[in-house]
């Protein structure tokens, strides 16, 4: 072996060896990956679907009792936005149930932006089915019973705004956002319900409904986009911070010369991932440990859980690296 291949070996043994402690360290300390905060979410997203399941029956009955298809529909919408409560909360209990890292190497938190895609799907039909029946109610305004319906259009928005309360506060996850987006719908629906009714009872202008209806299918359209974009970006493996902005800030610390490798992906919305190859100009094992901890500290900085950090001799060749990743 040469001088220069010694040297390289020795770099790269113990950079492997120093990045994967500090990987372990990240993920238990990290910003995102935190087994009391995923419970928290699954309690919330738990509550969310127990409070919304019950509404969707209250406004159901009423709509049926006292015929409001208004108040019907808005209890569909609220039927729509349950299932997704339940498809989100069953993704965060199985992730942190039955998510053997042993098995799967970040357990099963791909199920986060999974469900919440599948959420964000589940919007679009809603849209249609708030236009399909705002269209029929701009040909043929229907006439209801505004005293009843304008009651449990109010709890309805109760069962919303309770909803918004149970999920609100701190930083959501992915799938806690996608709840929290339909939320906003079922209130828009509510508050539609509401005014038009009150507007009908007062004017007796009835085309104020379907107006009302395709605003709130506007604000729904936009949840569905932004849930989709979340989980795609996710999906993708778009990088989560300005790639070209890191690796600048990593070649400015002192004892990294270049930074020939930089990667970064997100498990889920709460674990981010980021592979990193760096020359360095250290010369001892003392300063090589030096500039991993300076390497992790401001991968950390940018929200990184897990980071792998290789170092290797600002001399040795690279080619074979280079190769091996295709470029």
């Amino acid at each position: 072996m040469t001088d220069h291949e010694s040297a390289r070996a020795h770099h790269e043994d113990h950079a492997h060896g120093h990045g994967d402690e500090h990987a372990g360290h990240d993920h238990s300390h990290g910003h995102g990956h935190d087994h009391g905060a995923s419970s928290t979410s699954s309690r919330k997203l738990a509550v969310v679907s127990a409070i919304n399941l019950l509404g969707f029956v209250a406004e159901l009955a009423g709509g049926l009792l006292f015929g409001s298809v208004a108040l019907i529909s808005d209890a569909f919408h609220m039927l729509f936005d349950a299932l997704a409560y339940v498809m989100a909360f069953a993704a965060a209990y199985i992730a942190e149930s039955y998510g053997d890292e042993g098995r799967w190497s970040y357990g099963l938190h791909r199920l986060e932006p999974f469900a919440a895609f599948l959420n964000g799907v589940l919007l679009l039909p809603m849209v249609g089915f708030i236009l399909w029946e705002s269209y029929h109610r701009f040909l043929e305004p229907v006439a209801i019973g505004t005293g009843p319906t304008l009651l449990i259009a109010t709890g309805g928005l109760a069962v919303n705004v309770g909803s918004i309360y149970v999920l609100h506060g701190g930083e959501m996850s992915l799938n806690e956002r996608g709840a929290f987006y339909h939320l906003l719908g079922d209130a828009g629906g509510s508050v539609a319900v509401i005014v038009s009714t009150v507007v009908i009872e007062l004017t007796g202008f009835h085309l104020v409904d379907p107006l009302t209806a395709g605003l709130i299918a506007v604000v729904v359209t936009w949840s569905a986009v932004n849930v989709l974009r979340g989980s795609s970006a996710i999906f993708l493996h778009r990088t989560p911070f300005d790639r070209t902005a890191v690796r600048d800030v990593l070649e400015g610390l002192e004892g990294v010369t270049a930074v020939d490798d930089l990667h970064a992906w997100q498990v889920c919305s709460q674990i981010t991932v980021a592979t990193v190859h760096l020359e360095t100009d250290a010369e001892t094992m003392a300063d090589a440990e030096a500039v991993t901890r300076r390497v992790h500290a401001e991968l950390e900085a940018h929200d990184v859980d897990h980071a792998t950090v290789e170092l290797c001799p600002s001399y040795a060749a690279r080619d074979v690296h280079l190769n091996a990743h295709c470029h």
